[in-house]
């Protein structure tokens, strides 16, 4: 019963009640405040406003995404049914507010159909996008030390159902 002193139990009444409200107040502060970004969709179709420097003609090309949190890996591929191309996830980059950004190295066969390829050139590529509208993203595209192309990305999705919707029609 020496335990039980009145000094005591006020020490450990003011502990406790001190961590309960230490608690609550973080917990009230993060569900208000702290907020998980929002998904995006996989699979995009980019189209560029122009053809890259040296490149004939561009390739359709389709990004793929893979979200975890606010950080990415993406593939920016062909869509080119004869040639199956390896699709490695060689953009890295993250979510902030309502933008994203991506960036890595591209191989030159991904980006153009040439009709003589010399060799497998790598270049440097970054993306930034606003997600203000996610049916139709717009964004830059840089490309080494070439000027900016600006493009469109849409998801491959409402590409479908607006496709098979004039079908219908």
């Amino acid at each position: 019963m020496n335990h039980f002193q009145p000094k005591s139990l006020a020490f450990y009444g003011v502990a406790i009640s001190s961590v309960l409200i230490l608690f609550k107040t973080a917990t009230f502060w993060g569900e208000k405040k702290l907020q998980a970004p929002a998904l995006i969709h996989n699979i995009y179709q980019v189209n560029l406003s122009k053809n890259l420097p040296n490149c004939e003609q561009i390739n359709t090309l389709q990004l793929n995404i893979q979200q975890s949190g606010i950080y990415l890996n993406a593939a920016l591929v062909p869509i080119h049914p004869q040639r199956n191309f390896n699709q490695q996830l060689n953009l890295n980059g993250m979510i902030n507010n309502q933008n994203l950004s991506l960036s890595g190295k591209v191989d030159d066969f991904s980006l153009c159909q040439s009709t003589h390829p010399q060799k497998n050139l790598h270049h440097n590529l970054t993306m930034q996008m606003s997600l203000v509208n996610k049916d139709n993203i717009t964004g830059q595209l840089n490309l080494d030390n070439f000027s900016p192309l600006k493009f469109t990305a849409v998801p491959v999705t409402k590409q479908a159902e607006t496709s098979k919707s004039s079908n219908q029609i």
